[in-house]
């Protein structure tokens, strides 16, 4: 499919959807389909654009180009004279921006409810809070508007709207992702998140945000992965159905051979309760407390009451007690990195629970604190994480984190791979079995599920490459059934193949007989124009068994 195509595909499911409160600006959509366009050309005439077709968001405290960077905040509204780097580095590599997306005031808050342009609710229950700040990234993506999006990490902004939207947070080593550019929060802890439906998508998109200097670190010896996992009583009061949704992803870690291991969690959630009831509050008033003093003193237009709250008691916080914080927290720092030093990760659950829109509205205070009992310690401490989809509690989306060392990102994200379910793919050419490329998935640990045919809606060409393969394209009525093998592999080999497909493949969604879909391979439009249409043999391998080839 077409990058133009893609855009306006886009804008048809933003339409269909209806959640106005998820976007604070969308850009003018003839800008974007002419961004498109070119994206297209320069594909056609073979640059190298590894996101291209790739649609992203970005939260609405991140600078971009010909948008206003409000923080959620109309009067504070600025108008940037450029993307922020890692806006820059996804455009660069072809990934194509719809707009900015709201998020709690100032990124003050886990709840997604904080914000004049209206609490953004759950893709999944719209009684149901989406989680915050980055609130409206992660439902843009929960919802197929977007591929991905880009988020803020805090307290767990970058991954409590993952938990509860049944998709992948990645919340970077801090310093690996550049934040300038972006509104602070708090300066010192802040990182730049991406959200996906995948784990595979979101490492694509990350490799494009980085800065390029994750510091080596020594290799760990060979063996099975390490999991630390607390005591349940050390978990706190969780949601109906939770504690056993957690248990089933510490046996599915299990089961997929790691060694689980016993972790105090003391020192986590001690800390985690002086994010906003310590003296480390004081850094949200130095990002924006005079301008949020100067609103109130003209109205507090436009100011949501809460995150005003916090910012402006935050001012009056005392020298002495920050430095005593900073004691305590090296202290249990400490502890932490010493609970963690015998295992490769910490598995927590996101949250403790999803509350709904009603009851943060009758406790904003109490239900956001709830919210941050496991992650708001993860950048107190300079550590890595991880969210990830677990199942489902109840019809709704339940998710573990896995939380690392600083520079532990891509072991955390293997091990995330572990929970994932397997993946399905179609292939129709050098793939299949027997074939010159089904190496390739046998060394992903592919399986092969079955063999079957398409819907009657494809077209098969010969293409010039090496190996000889074919490229399938989707017509419609005037197409044909064309054979197909479906192969079972884990979702981190799905991402490794995507990552390093070459052109003029691609990756999308195959019809198959029975009308169900799954990924597969397609290949680019400017790719089939010299290319022979064999669509007549029915499939690559009797095509390649006809006399017109022996």
């Amino acid at each position: 499919m077409s990058v133009l195509s893609r855009v306006r595909a886009a804008h048809d499911r933003i339409e269909a959807v209806d959640r106005p409160e998820i976007w604070i600006d969308l850009r003018p959509r003839e800008e974007v389909e002419a961004e498109a366009r070119a994206i297209d050309e320069r594909v056609a005439s073979g640059a190298r654009l590894p996101l291209a077709g790739r649609l992203f968001a970005a939260k609405g405290n991140i600078d971009v180009a010909g948008l206003p960077t409000t923080a959620a905040c109309p009067a504070y509204a600025y108008e940037p004279a450029a993307d922020a780097p890692v806006v820059a580095g996804l455009r660069a590599a072809g990934a194509l921006l719809l707009g900015t997306t709201n998020l709690d005031q100032f990124a003050t808050g886990l709840v997604g409810t904080r914000s004049p342009y209206g609490a953004v609710r759950n893709a999944h229950d719209p009684a149901r809070i989406s989680g915050g700040s980055s609130s409206g990234s992660a439902v843009a993506v929960a919802l197929g508007i977007v591929d991905f999006a880009l988020g803020t990490d805090t307290a767990g902004s970058g991954r409590v709207p993952a938990a509860f939207n049944g998709i992948v947070g990645l919340k970077p080593t801090r310093g690996l992702v550049p934040t300038e550019g972006v509104v602070p929060a708090c300066a010192s802890l802040d990182c730049v998140t991406v959200f996906a439906r995948t784990l595979p998508e979101a490492e694509q998109a990350l490799a494009h945000m980085t800065t390029g200097t994750t510091p080596s670190l020594p290799g760990r010896p060979p063996g099975p992965w390490r999991i630390a996992v607390p005591p349940l009583d050390q978990l706190g009061e969780l949601d109906e159905g939770w504690a056993e949704a957690y248990e089933a992803a510490v046996r599915r870690l299990s089961a997929a051979g790691a060694q689980i291991r016993a972790l105090d969690l003391s020192p986590f959630t001690e800390a985690a309760t002086m994010l906003y009831e310590g003296a480390f509050v004081a850094e949200r008033y130095t990002a924006v407390g005079s301008f949020v003093d100067k609103l109130m003193s003209e109205g507090g237009e436009g100011l949501d009451p809460t995150v005003a709250a916090i910012i402006t008691r935050a001012r009056d916080i005392p020298a002495h007690q920050l430095f005593a914080d900073q004691d305590r927290l090296t202290t249990l720092r400490i502890r932490a990195l010493s609970e963690l030093a015998e295992a490769d990760a910490l598995l927590l659950p996101t949250a403790p629970g999803h509350p709904t829109l009603a009851e943060v509205a009758a406790d904003p205070l109490g239900a956001n604190a709830r919210l941050g009992r496991f992650t708001n310690s993860t950048n107190l401490f300079d550590l890595a994480a991880v969210a990830a989809p677990a199942g489902e509690v109840n019809g709704l989306p339940f998710g573990v984190m896995l939380i690392g060392p600083a520079h532990t990102d891509e072991r955390l994200a293997r091990i995330a791979a572990l929970l994932q379910p397997p993946a399905y793919l179609a292939v129709v050419g050098a793939h299949l079995t027997g074939q010159p490329l089904n190496p390739q998935l046998l060394s992903l640990g592919a399986v092969l599920d079955r063999t079957t045919t398409t819907a009657p809606v494809y077209r098969l060409h010969a293409l010039e490459t090496t190996p000889p393969k074919p490229g399938l394209e989707h017509v419609g009525e005037a197409g044909a059934s064309i054979e197909a093998e479906v192969w079972r592999l884990p979702a981190e080999g799905l991402g490794r193949l995507l990552t390093a497909l070459p052109r003029p493949m691609t990756l999308g969604s195959v019809e198959l007989a029975d009308g169900s879909r799954v990924p597969g391979f397609l290949c680019e439009p400017s790719a089939l124009r010299d290319a022979q249409d064999i669509t007549r043999y029915g499939g690559w391998r009797s095509y390649l068994t006809s006399a017109e080839v022996l």
